[in-house]
């Protein structure tokens, strides 16, 4: 089969596309046929610069939707030919190829009302976002949330989810994403190129912060006393508790986690119109290593997308 796969870490030199055998299905996993593979400017700045969680060469990939090819033993909740969409453990990956074995509990039925581009740009980027909100945050209705990135993979679901819980939303985004980001249900807009947010936003509940760097530094005195930051972007933990501490507030770093229960529960609000994937661009399989230069340039609107059956 053909697969995307990383031979050394440290840049797009390592990638190529090769032909390899198929996985085989073992106790308690599924064997999928991988209809598409969402990308993110992050996780592409992850895959390439390291290879310290799995050995090298490694499919690379972190979310997909797909049809079931075949069961393990002991997976009885699916069916072959059922559709599916998931989120691989860190430490496996391999989305970006024609199969890919998986543990049933790392995916659910995707959502019927879309197709599967659209649902291979949910599962790594929703679960963030909802994990970010509800498991980190436990945002209520009512509470004001920061959210930076808005319009990048993770941002457009943390708005539509904060919208959905009731919250109140001031996001941070270019002047061409101004628009596109109030459609998602935010209820401030700050253009982070003519307004620095510290100078206009206080006394908030939440920040969701995807970018990191002097967006997060300049993040600290807008949270109101006890409120919490929480960060997927590349941090010094150390320095993120103690900066908490100084503030009054709290902070968490988080790495999200494989949940087939929170991907059902987001394929509900998909098909109940609450939620909404947006792709940028999609590349053919072949055409990888393009959508991974395309996204190391930032400020991607939605995601990247490797269609592999069309």
């Amino acid at each position: 089969m053909k697969a995307i796969r990383i031979h050394a870490p440290g840049g797009l030199a390592g990638i190529s596309y090769d032909e390899i055998p198929q996985p085989q299905v073992a106790p308690g996993e599924v064997l999928v046929r991988v209809y598409a593979s969402g990308l993110s400017p992050k996780e592409i700045t992850w895959t390439t610069s390291t290879g310290q969680l799995r050995p090298l060469p490694a499919t690379l990939g972190f979310e997909f939707s797909g049809v079931v090819a075949a069961l393990g033993e002991g997976v009885t909740n699916l069916s072959i030919g059922s559709e599916v969409y998931g989120k691989p453990d860190f430490k496996k990956g391999g989305t970006q190829a024609e199969y890919l074995t998986i543990q049933a509990d790392e995916l659910a039925l995707k959502p019927v009302s879309i197709g599967h581009l659209e649902a291979s740009a949910i599962p790594l980027s929703g679960l963030t976002a909802w994990q970010a909100l509800f498991e980190q945050a436990h945002i209520l209705p009512g509470q004001t949330v920061l959210i930076h990135g808005a319009a990048g993979g993770v941002g457009m679901f943390a708005v539509q989810l904060a919208h959905w819980a009731q919250a109140k939303i001031i996001a941070t985004a270019s002047t061409d994403n101004q628009a596109f980001v109030a459609g998602l249900g935010a209820d401030e807009l700050i253009d982070y190129n003519r307004t620095r947010f510290e100078e206009v936003v206080h006394g908030v509940d939440v920040v969701i912060d995807m970018v990191g760097g002097d967006a997060l530094n300049r993040s600290w005195g807008v949270l109101k006393p006890g409120g919490i930051l929480v960060t997927v972007a590349d941090v010094n933990i150390g320095d993120l508790k103690t900066k908490a501490i100084e503030w009054g507030v709290q902070a968490v770093w988080f790495l999200v986690t494989s949940n087939s229960a929170q991907l059902k529960q987001i394929a509900e609000l998909i098909d109940a119109g609450h939620l909404k994937p947006q792709i940028e661009t999609v590349f053919p399989l072949s055409q990888a290593l393009q959508a991974y230069e395309e996204g190391l340039k930032g400020h991607n609107r939605g995601k990247l997308v490797l269609q592999i059956v069309s």
